[in-house]
Order: structure tokens, then C-alpha cells, then sequence
């Protein structure tokens, strides 16, 4: 019998699963999930070292690439595409590929997390440069398509950031910058949907919104690069606002309006008493920084 990764072992706590009654299996698949909270924990050193490695990257123009197979791949489309309502960052700048392409959102490809030529190809369709962050996600840690686009990323000269669940694994090992999230066995054997997925989205927020705070994404803890794109996000906007300069309601609203939805250039405008567009040059000098265009 072939040695299997340790996320893909029988979990020796549940081999009676299908036994249990409702609240015995909820309870068994929740309290599991605190396992992917610990391995995410143990690996905060590693995200540290891949956050300190990309911001220059980042910095200089490179775009953040996720490259991944089934949940993997879909929790790395995911934490892409929430960067631009969460952060104002543009979608050109956050790719991502996933094996089997568009289709494997919604069915799985059969064979295509197998083919590590067209990770490679699918890698050098998006132009990637050494200013470019990839990160590389797989659970088992070996994916072949995951694999061919590290190496394709490694040639060029990119970043590369190795996810995995399994120890030891190349994936981790191969990559510039390795975070390795030992999950170890599921509840049902071989479902890395469970907490090796949890791990790896936990893991993924993490470093992506670490990279943002310090791209001056966040003023305080506040989520200030958000734009007023919807009634929801206009409601936010105004309550940061408020929040940041302790002014009226009508007087955030006003301001935001001004500002063409921009919560920085607001805030700036409220607490310098500077128009919109003094607002927006004065943060243009200091790169974006709400604080030190506030002079803190």
C-alpha cells in the first residue's frame, strides 16, 4: 500500500464516523477545525518571513499570483478577488489560476491538477516578472500542475511562496518562502476541504491583509482604502469616517461625497480642513500613508 501524505491518513479518533448521531458529528467536525487554527498559529513565523519578502515586490509594481488546484485553487481566486472591495487594491494587480481553468470553479477538471506543463503554461500566460509574488497553495503539497507553475515562477526570477499541509513537503520546500500548515488527518479521510482548506484560507487572509496594512491600506485598524462603490460600502465609509475624526454623520457624508468615495482623502479633509483635492496630492507625497499625511 502506497505511504499517503498525513492529510490524506485515517483520522484514528473517528473510525466509527458514520455511526454518529447529529450532534456527535457536528461536534466532531467543529472541534476539528481548531486544528487549523493551531497550525496556522505555528506557522505565523513563516507568513511573517513571506509578508517582510513581498512587500518590496509589491512596492516596486509586482502583482500577487495564486496558483492552485480544486479548494486550493478556489481559496486562492478568493482571497484575490476580495482584495479590491476590501482594499481598493486593482484586480489587475491579483490574479489567479486554477487547474482546469474557469470550469473547475463550479466541477472539477479531471486530470488537470496532474499536468505540470500547463501550470507552467497557464503561469507564462499572465506575463509574470521578478517584481511578481506567486504563491503557490496545495494541500497534498506536491501537485504537479501547482508544482510546474513554482518552477515556471522560480525561472523567471518571481517570488514564490510554497503553501502546504504536510510536512517535508516540495511544494513548501521548493519555494522561496515556505508556510507549511500541519493539519494533519481529517475527520473524513482525505477531505481537504475541511481544516486543511480552513488553514489555508486562514492563512491566505492573513498574509494578504498583513501585506496590505503595510502598504498603508489601514489607518489604525480602520479600513480606510475602501471605496463607496454600493449603499453598504457608502454606510461604511461614512461610519470610518466618523470614527477616524469624530465628526457628525452629515458631516462625513459630505465629505465622502466630496472625495468621490475615497475614505482617506475624507478624513483628511475633516481633519486638515483641506479640500479634496489638496487631500488627495497630499496623500499622493507620502505614498498612499493616511497617518503621516495626518503628520503622526
Amino acid at each position: 500500500m502506497p505511504t499517503l501524505p498525513h492529510t490524506e491518513q485515517p483520522d484514528t479518533r473517528h473510525p466509527e464516523l458514520d455511526r454518529y448521531d447529529s450532534e456527535a458529528l457536528v461536534h466532531a467536525f467543529v472541534d476539528d477545525q481548531f486544528e487549523a487554527v493551531r497550525a496556522v498559529q505555528a506557522a505565523a513565523p513563516a507568513l511573517a518571513r513571506a509578508v517582510d519578502a513581498a512587500l518590496p515586490r509589491i512596492q516596486a509594481g509586482g502583482r500577487l499570483l495564486y496558483v492552485g488546484a480544486g479548494t486550493s485553487g478556489r481559496l486562492g481566486l478568493l482571497d484575490s478577488v476580495e482584495l479590491y472591495p476590501t482594499f481598493s487594491w486593482p484586480p489587475e494587480r491579483a490574479k489567479s489560476l486554477l487547474a482546469g481553468g474557469p470550469p473547475a470553479l463550479y466541477r472539477a477538471v479531471e486530470g488537470a491538477e496532474d499536468d505540470a506543463d500547463m501550470g507552467a503554461s497557464d503561469l507564462h500566460s499572465l506575463k509574470p516578472t521578478p517584481q511578481d509574488v506567486v504563491l503557490c497553495i496545495a494541500a497534498s503539497g506536491a501537485t504537479p500542475y501547482v508544482m510546474g507553475a513554482l518552477h515556471a515562477a522560480r525561472a523567471i526570477g518571481s517570488l514564490t511562496l510554497g503553501f502546504a499541509n504536510n510536512e517535508g513537503a516540495p511544494v513548501a520546500e521548493q519555494a522561496d518562502v515556505g508556510v507549511t500548515l500541519n493539519t494533519g488527518p481529517e475527520v473524513i479521510s482525505g477531505s481537504t476541504r475541511l481544516k486543511a482548506g480552513t488553514a489555508q484560507k486562514i492563512a491566505l487572509n492573513t498574509f494578504s491583509s498583513s501585506l496590505m496594512v503595510k502598504l498603508h491600506k489601514v489607518y489604525g485598524n480602520l479600513m480606510v482604502d475602501v471605496k463607496a462603490t454600493n449603499a453598504k460600502l457608502r454606510r461604511r465609509s461614512v461610519a470610518l469616517t466618523v470614527t477616524a475624526t469624530g465628526r457628525s454623520e452629515a458631516e462625513a457624508t459630505a465629505a465622502v461625497d466630496a472625495a468621490g468615495g475615497s475614505v482617506k482623502c475624507a478624513i483628511l479633509m475633516l481633519r486638515h480642513g483641506v479640500d479634496a483635492h489638496g487631500a488627495a496630492q497630499a496623500l499622493a507625497r507620502v505614498d498612499g500613508s493616511l497617518r503621516k499625511a495626518l503628520g503622526e
